[in-house]
């Protein structure tokens, strides 16, 4: 496997080798022995003429339903197939959705797909674990394992033992935020499984929404909630009345729901959002219709509240649940942006509010922090010039990405951006979280300071990548001003 490959590749490019296939008519000896030549331990039964999966057949498979079972082995491998838990993704999927969707599923292969449903290829844990450099299996299996909520603190607490080895170890910014991310997509979606067992709730389509840092997979050691639920209303309508008084009879049976996942979460260390973004909050439980309608305010609205929503909110992706719901307003909301370039040049304004901090004179210019004199912001003056410009390139050209990272890389490549100064921008902007991270591991720090750093406290070196990753932060709201003329 190519080393450049990451939890963000397309499972596309993880895909190790061509799929060992046989038709339903294959008998389990025939199965067997085609494995055997192969070397494999699973082979994937498939229709003859469409090349869509019927099911998977593995070793565990073999040792449960064949060997232990005594059955005969001239019977169809359809008879002893996993055919009702299949799950496949399209190689346009990320190798991270896959290592999701196996922790959520309980799998250990993931079926890859064309846009016609035809088998391309199989993905397997082991294939996701040499990406993670790290693997993660066994907190991940302790999180699946959790039945309360002390267990899950533990397991909490040992993502965060095992990321600062990671970090003491030397391994990368992004590296490292794709495996705490992940780790606490797991944390989070056994939580929301343990909490549906306690409460009644509307059999529609729902989905519980990732944003802000966390919808970007962009979590530190230090981050709080920022979350919320689309649910679909059957009879939902723009002008119906009848409907609104539904969707707020669902959004009620949802809150509850919601505010036990939110305070189960914050004994886990994810605090509460201080500013309430959070799922149990009805402004953040909607119905697809209402995000609509609450999406289009913000982008018709001048003010700046609104501005400040779209830089949280904008950033939403999938966690539980129905991810169509998440995908159809992703859809919408990438062609109502993109047909709204005064809205665009407003959130370049915005952007350019929050300069890296470099001065003409001496190297870095610090803001008037009383408590913390001789410091640098870097979440807000670091990362976020980054995160901002990413965000607007990103809905500008229909880059449905939610990272800072990929949406830099696949809107540069829109742009026909040279490869080195994509690759240069993305290197600054992790160069600042990993400065991030340190800062917040070393245990030093409390929540208004979380992200100050001095500057003098490090060495030559990281001084000097400090000072080019904000001159590359500049270079990226340059472009902003040329774009929008500002």
């Amino acid at each position: 496997m190519p080393d450049h490959q990451t939890l963000y590749s397309p499972l596309s490019a993880v895909i190790r080798r061509q799929p060992v296939v046989v038709p339903p008519t294959a008998s389990i000896d025939q199965a067997l022995r085609i494995m055997n030549e192969a070397k494999v331990g699973s082979l994937v039964v498939t229709d003859p003429e469409s090349g869509r999966p019927l099911g998977i057949f593995t070793l565990r498979d073999l040792l449960k339903r064949v060997a232990l079972a005594s059955c005969d082995r001239e019977q169809l491998i359809t008879t002893v197939m996993s055919g009702a838990r299949l799950v496949s993704l399209v190689g346009q999927a990320t190798a991270y959705q896959a290592a999701l969707a196996m922790a959520q599923h309980r799998l250990r292969h993931i079926l890859v797909v064309d846009a016609t449903g035809r088998l391309i290829g199989v993905v397997s844990q082991n294939d996701l674990y040499a990406l993670q450099r790290v693997g993660i299996s066994e907190i991940s299996d302790e999180i699946r394992e959790a039945m309360d909520i002390p267990a899950l603190q533990h397991a909490a607490g040992e993502i965060r033992r095992l990321a600062g080895n990671m970090l003491a170890a030397g391994l990368g910014a992004e590296t490292l935020s794709q495996f705490i991310s992940t780790l606490n997509d797991i944390l989070t979606l056994r939580v929301i499984e343990l909490t549906l067992g306690e409460f009644e709730l509307p059999e529609i389509d729902w989905c519980w929404i990732a944003l802000g840092s966390e919808g970007r997979y962009e979590q530190t050691f230090s981050t709080d909630q920022d979350n919320g639920i689309i649910f679909d209303c059957p009879a939902d309508s723009d002008s119906d009345a009848d409907s609104e008084a539904e969707a707020e009879s669902l959004r009620q049976r949802f809150l509850s729901f919601a505010m036990a996942v939110n305070r189960k979460l914050d004994a886990c260390g994810f605090p509460l959002c201080r500013g309430n973004i959070m799922a149990s909050n009805r402004e953040w439980c909607l119905s697809l219709p209402e995000w609509r309608r609450q999406f289009s305010g913000w982008i018709h609205e001048a003010e700046p509240q609104a501005l400040l929503n779209a830089s949280i909110f904008f950033d939403f992706r999938p966690l539980h649940g129905s991810a169509e719901l998440s995908e159809q307003l992703r859809n919408w909301l990438l062609g109502v942006t993109a047909a709204n370039p005064l809205f665009l040049r407003r959130m370049a304004v915005n952007a350019l509010q929050c300069n890296p901090p470099l001065g003409w004179i001496r190297d870095f210019v610090y803001d008037h922090a009383e408590r913390f004199p001789h410091t640098i912001e870097l979440k807000m003056y670091g990362s976020r010039p980054f995160v901002d410009a990413a965000r607007i390139l990103a809905l500008a050209n229909g880059v449905a990405h939610t990272g800072t990272a990929q949406r830099l890389r696949a809107a540069g490549e829109q742009l026909q951006m040279p490869g080195e100064d994509i690759a240069a921008l993305v290197q600054a902007f992790y160069f600042i979280q990993l400065q991030r991270l340190r800062h917040q591991y070393d245990g030093r720090c409390d929540g208004e300071n979380a992200n100050r750093i001095d500057p003098a406290a490090l060495n030559e070196l990281d001084r000097q990548m400090l000072k080019q990753s904000f001159r590359q932060g500049k270079k990226l709201q340059q472009k902003l001003q040329l774009d929008y003329r500002l």
